[in-house]
């Protein structure tokens, strides 16, 4: 006996991709593809809890002009500091209500020859890295898992977690633990309501992108790169808003790669 099924059931996705209602924790919050990610997030419907680090606090007042007060909020943190963290995250409740949404942007590069790689240095690319987003994503489920409600987490990975890039030891270390980490609480958490995935980007047209390909080595590196070229900061914005929306409820522990086809070769 053929099995009867109802080929008019759908999900009920939005195309729109809408994220009226929704809150969006951000970390790196005043970086290149954290900025395009808060513009796309609010133009959807979405307000945006902005977490920065100290350092960059001159930048705050310009950036919520930017994005409009009524939209975005920012609050202060160190992501690798639990403590720090489990503070923004409450006061991020506290001004916004609901958490919705947590996008980990928050990043830092340096490029050094593995055998020269200080103590120092390594333990930087692995706090911001990988040690931030696992205490940013504890606290941001904790609030979740006591609200009842459905959640996701979106974390910024790299094509360095995938493949090797001379001189990326530590951050490809922190990378692919991102990935890793992402997988195990996709597995943890996706039955309690929270997604979780990763995006993994080629080099992104950003201050600190761009500093670090410059010249030379970053005309190699375009030439290793099917596309030609580098990424965009709302190309990466795009993939996030896809995530975020309930289009992409279907998937978690997913690796999105937006590359120009570089891990392919």
């Amino acid at each position: 006996m053929a099995t009867q099924y109802d080929m008019t059931l759908r999900h009920g996705v939005d195309f729109d991709f809408r994220l009226d209602g929704k809150t969006v924790v951000i970390t790196g919050g005043l970086g290149g593809i954290a900025m395009a990610t808060n513009e796309a997030l609010i133009g959807k419907g979405a307000r945006i809890a902005i977490l920065y680090p100290r350092f960059e606090e001159g930048r705050v007042a310009d950036a919520i002009e930017t994005l409009g007060p009524a939209h975005a909020a920012a609050f202060p943190c160190d992501v690798g500091n639990e403590a720090d963290v489990a503070a923004a995250i409450d006061a991020a409740a506290a001004h916004f209500g609901d958490l919705h949404l947590l996008v980990n942007a928050a990043g830092t590069i340096t490029l050094t020859p593995a055998e020269d790689i200080t103590i120092e240095e390594w333990r930087r690319q692995i706090d911001v890295n990988l040690t931030g987003p696992f205490f940013c994503s504890k606290h941001f489920a904790r609030h979740v898992f006591a609200r009842g409600h459905r959640a996701k987490i979106i974390n910024i990975a790299s094509q360095a977690a995938t493949v090797a890039i001379d001189q990326h030891c530590a951050y490809t270390s922190a990378k692919a633990g991102l990935i890793g980490m992402t997988k195990v609480l996709a597995k943890e958490w996706s039955r309690r309501g929270i997604t979780v995935n990763t995006v993994s980007p080629t080099v992104v047209l950003t201050p600190m992108g761009a500093a670090a390909w410059e010249g030379e080595k970053g005309e190699r590196m375009k030439d290793l790169i099917p596309a030609g070229r580098f990424a965009y900061t709302d190309e990466i914005a795009a993939a996030i808003l896809f995530l975020a929306s309930n289009g992409a409820d279907m998937i978690t522990g997913a690796d999105l790669m937006i590359d120009g086809g570089y891990t392919i070769c």
